[in-house]
């Protein structure tokens, strides 16, 4: 279904969108959306609507809720709605699932159920554009997320951008070498976008790849980047053909972060910074994504070296070479905060470092600014409540390490963490025995081998 555009919606249709905008402006969200639903209940396809009402309800949440914990309270106060609306899609009624997706989405812009529902509705009414938006809108709070990468790359085929694919594709493919599937799409779609800008004839569709590709140089180069483990001469390859494509777009920055990457597993790390910090002489301006590349691939180098020490028998060495790395990593982030105040995800890292170097007053304020950051949250919360139990302020240790329990439902590593903490809490306030009842008997009902949980059941049961 075709996108609308201002020129194609009524005049009152923009009357509705331009009082949003101004409402928006003005801070006030709730009418914002109002009127951007509104106006999206008389013209589903009008795209720019939904971008500002998707931009209007994440600023809302952000400034008034967030976290885990809201997005289970919005999924259950919405139940009845998202049921309506699954039955809607399945009955084909796809622009009324739609709509009440679209509801849900006010609420809870980040919850991933509703998130999902809306996409699935979106394509079933023929609005694949719709679902490509708001995965991409979402993906900037979940960068980590595989399964909505993979659902973003897969939409994008469909509608026929092989290059917005194959960038989601290799994503995954830099979290997880060795995701077959992920590889396999990245192939497939690095062919659909070879074959786009080559023209070649679409008789060749449905062939081999050496018989689709050009010459038998460029389906090696395919077939050396699809493979989980790259021996030497693959990555040479890969190396030798990213450096041929930068040299006919020396602009194009995604090369160079590929190319990067190759020269980090060939263990070329002064050629690995080289290109990217000619991409950032080049961009002319700051680019936080280059910058915390960079400080990874010295840490990465840092390693190597480290390796290559204790291999060598030389403990004295990797000891220098780890105190080296410490120092070079907290001044990198320090640097990186500093030039990126608002960067969450940089106060996160360098609240964990100076939580590290015993810094908890600072800790505290870097961790308090990064729980902003629904990604992060619950992990703030935990290091917020270790922070302040250093200091011995366990009151206020105890409420943020409850508040970060509460957001988790299941009893993971970083819940009997949570759990093992809040009991050492009571332990040193005395209450040995609540803290066995209340948590450690919760962890070990779970995980036996967790810490020392099984003797503090012991102790407790021989008190």
């Amino acid at each position: 279904m075709a996108e609308y555009s201002e020129a194609n919606i009524t005049r009152r249709t923009r009357e509705l969108f331009d009082k949003g905008l101004v409402a928006m402006e003005r801070d006030n969200l709730p009418y914002a959306m109002d009127m951007f639903m509104a106006v999206l209940d008389v013209e589903p396809r009008f795209l720019k609507c939904r971008k500002f009402l998707r931009a209007a309800s994440i600023k809302y949440i952000n400034e008034t809720k967030g976290g885990k914990v809201s997005h289970l309270a919005s999924t259950l106060t919405g139940l009845s709605v998202f049921i309506s609306a699954k039955m809607s899609l399945r009955s084909g009624e796809a622009l009324h699932a739609l709509e009440l997706a679209e509801k849900l989405m006010r609420t809870d812009p980040l919850n991933m159920q509703f998130v999902r529902l809306l996409c699935s509705a979106a394509q079933k009414a023929d609005m694949p554009e719709v679902a490509i938006h708001t995965l991409n809108f979402v993906r900037e709070y979940y960068q980590q997320d595989v399964s909505l990468l993979r659902d973003l790359g897969n939409l994008y085929m469909v509608a026929d951008q092989p290059d917005e694919a194959r960038k989601c594709f290799e994503a995954i493919v830099n979290m997880r070498p060795n995701d077959a599937e992920a590889l396999q799409a990245l192939k497939n779609a690095m062919a659909r976008d070879t074959m786009q800008k080559g023209g070649w004839d679409e008789s060749a569709k449905g062939g081999s790849y050496r018989k689709v590709i050009k010459n038998i140089k460029e389906a090696e180069v395919l077939e050396a980047d699809s493979k989980a483990v790259r021996d030497g001469a693959n990555t040479e390859m890969l190396i030798r053909d990213t450096e041929s494509k930068l040299k006919l777009e020396p602009d194009n920055i995604n090369y160079r972060r590929a190319l990067a990457r190759l020269y980090v597993q060939a263990s070329r790390f002064d050629d690995a910074v080289r290109v990217l910090e000619e991409g950032k002489r080049a961009s002319g301006g700051a680019d936080p994504q280059l910058d915390q590349a960079l400080t990874e691939i010295k840490l990465k180098q840092f390693d190597e070296e480290i390796t290559q020490c204790r291999k060598n028998g030389d403990t004295a060495g990797a000891t220098a070479k780890e105190k080296e790395r410490h120092d070079f990593h907290f001044r990198s982030v320090q640097t990186l905060v500093e030039r990126y105040p608002n960067d969450l995800v940089l106060r996160f890292d360098f609240g964990k470092l100076l939580y590290e170097i015993g810094e908890f007053n600072d800790a505290i304020q870097q961790f308090q600014l990064a729980q902003r950051n629904p990604k992060q949250h619950t992990l703030s919360l935990y290091y917020l409540g270790m922070s302040f139990m250093q200091k011995t302020q366990y009151d206020l240790a105890k409420e943020q390490l409850e508040k970060a329990a509460e957001e988790i439902t299941v009893m993971n590593d970083l819940k009997k963490e949570i759990f093992y903490q809040l009991g050492n809490l009571l332990e040193k306030t005395g209450d040995f025995q609540q803290a066995a009842d209340r948590y450690y008997k919760e962890i070990y009902q779970t995980d036996i081998n967790f810490k020392d949980v099984a003797a503090k059941i012991e102790k407790s049961y021989k008190k």
